[in-house]
């Protein structure tokens, strides 16, 4: 059995990114821990946090919520603020994880690894996902802490896949239905959304484990705008968008793989 130590930006991140690989890993024995880079100050206020709460600490209670839906085994928190969009004020804050020193910020991650003996490190393509400062602060980071653990931990990179995305929306599209953005229209960093399918190492099933998804989606109910979106679909369309997760193993050369990559860990 193998440590798996996933690296996310923000709590609500493994939710919706990588929750399906993290809870199929837990049950089949693996031990699963997250890291979350920053409190995620900068999401929404809930609308039910008690009075003097700060959204850092009601995103912690949803946090240790969804871990305990996945199966996780541990949260370790690195310690920086939110950075926020890019271009805002935020981004070189004070305490910013955007504007943190990469050198400290991955010996801070390093320890975590060295603390968990860890045989796997996820993080993080290089912008991200969709270029939120955050995501692409993940990605540097990983790739820097992996040579500071003692022992060297295999590294994947968490992506969504643009070629599959793009077929879904052309296949809606013939069906009639009207998309107001796609695929490959630029995000928060001016590039398009995740990576294209021939440079992606593994596609991974976790249709199995929608239910531990969902659940870890409503934990983190106060990210309403996009969690709200999610838990209104259909059970087959929810499955159709969430059934699958992608990572690139850097080094590893394609075509991409249908598997489980952590067979042999």
């Amino acid at each position: 059995m193998a440590t798996i130590v996933y690296c996310h930006a923000h709590p609500d991140d493994e939710a919706s990114q990588t929750s399906g690989a993290m809870a199929r890993a837990s049950a089949e024995g693996h031990r699963v821990v997250v890291v979350f880079a920053t409190n995620g100050d900068h999401g929404e206020v809930a609308h039910d946090a008690v009075e003097g709460e700060t959204v850092a600490a009601y995103r912690r209670r949803e946090a240790h919520a969804a871990a305990r839906a996945i199966g996780l085994a541990r949260i370790a928190w690195l310690g920086y603020a939110d950075s926020g969009m890019t271009g805002w004020a935020q981004n070189h804050a004070d305490g910013s994880f955007h504007g943190a020193d990469l050198d400290e910020a991955a010996r801070r991650l390093a320890d975590v690894l060295d603390e968990e003996d860890a045989d796997v490190l996820v993080g993080y393509d290089w912008h991200g996902g969709y270029g939120h400062p955050d995501h692409v602060q993940v990605h540097r980071l990983v790739h820097r802490a992996v040579p500071l653990a003692r022992r060297t931990p295999r590294l994947l990179e968490s992506t969504m896949n643009r070629t599959a995305m793009a077929r879904a929306f052309a296949q809606a599209g013939e069906a009639g239905v009207e998309m107001e953005w796609h695929p490959d229209d630029p995000m928060d960093d001016g590039n398009p959304l995740g990576t294209p399918e021939e440079e992606i190492t593994w596609e991974v099933d976790v249709s199995a484990y929608m239910d531990q998804k969902r659940a870890a989606l409503e934990a983190h109910k106060s990210q309403a705008s996009d969690i709200d979106q999610f838990l209104s679909m259909t059970p087959e369309v929810f499955s159709g968008f969430f059934g699958q997760e992608y990572y690139i193993e850097p080094g590893v050369d394609g075509p991409m793989r249908r598997g489980w990559p952590f067979d042999d860990v």
